[in-house]
């Protein structure tokens, strides 16, 4: 059995041997890059771009390892899903510094940015995003239900919806919700996705809140995604929908003043040195 188990890992460093070095060409020439940005601004938007695209592909070969160690010895390797994760978290980090990372604010607050990335098509976009996308399931899937990182995935996901908004040129995008324009199915299905994510962000934070952190913040971040969630169905006339989240987020709103109240007054028992009933 030992004999196997040493063939097993002879071939696993084989077979990894080629994914590490790709992965390390990567990193090599992400470096180069950020050197040059730092050296000038000219097609920055793009540079970041493509160093978001080449870390999701950095996180597609760790995960290819990691299933590699799965398959062959029986183990997950906890270091490559680690090495994934960070690789996603920098593409997040490149694309919100080209799109932003706002979240319930109004369009004006980052149409500016868009003008930036004008030869960057839609098509490309949804793409990209749908990628990113698969990159934090996967990765996600890999650490399993009980990880230690299982409540950074709300984060991600979180940032992941961000981006998906953000990218969006609505003026030109909301023309385009139409049947006869081309396009139309990809868009109608990026926007539809983007709803998707921004409602799941909303309720995942605030099952973070209520049922790990219990911070304030956890929560605010729930209703910063209702409420970018209430500006789309705004922008693409959808009164019914958009009035349902006012709604929602009011109620939520509701339950937010209640536990900050509690808060303060379970602080000034403390410092009054009154237990609690």
């Amino acid at each position: 059995m030992a004999r196997v188990n040493e063939r097993a890992k002879q071939k696993y460093f084989e077979r990894i041997k080629e994914y590490r070095k790709i992965t390390q060409h990567l990193l090599e020439n992400e470096k180069k890059v950020l050197q040059q940005l730092k050296r000038e601004e000219d097609g920055a938007a793009y540079k970041r771009i493509r160093l978001a695209n080449e870390n999701l592909d950095i996180v597609s070969y760790f995960l290819i390892i990691n299933n590699l160690s799965q398959n062959l010895l029986g183990v997950k390797n906890e270091n490559a899903l680690n090495d994934a994760r960070k690789a996603c978290y920098k593409a997040i980090i490149y694309l919100e510094e080209i799109f932003s990372s706002l979240i319930d604010v109004p369009y004006s607050d980052y149409e500016e940015r868009l003008t930036e990335v004008t030869a960057f098509p839609e098509k490309d976009r949804f793409t990209l995003i749908r990628k990113l996308g698969f990159a934090i399931n996967s990765i996600e899937l890999g650490f399993g239900a009980n990880s230690k990182w299982k409540w950074s995935f709300v984060e991600l996901e979180g940032r992941l919806a961000t981006i998906s908004k953000n990218c969006l040129d609505m003026k030109h995008f909301i023309a385009g919700l139409d049947p006869r324009v081309e396009g139309y199915k990809d868009r109608l299905f990026h926007m539809n996705m983007t709803a998707g994510l921004l409602q799941k962000s909303a309720e995942e934070y605030r099952k973070k809140y209520e049922l790990s952190t219990r911070r304030l913040d956890d929560y605010k971040k729930a209703l910063d995604y209702l409420g970018a969630l209430r500006r789309i169905y705004i922008l693409i006339n959808k009164p019914d929908q958009a009035e349902a989240m006012k709604k929602k987020r009011d109620v939520w709103l509701v339950k937010l003043n209640q536990d900050m109240k509690r808060e303060e007054q379970d602080a000034k028992a403390a410092r009054l040195g009154v237990k609690k009933s």
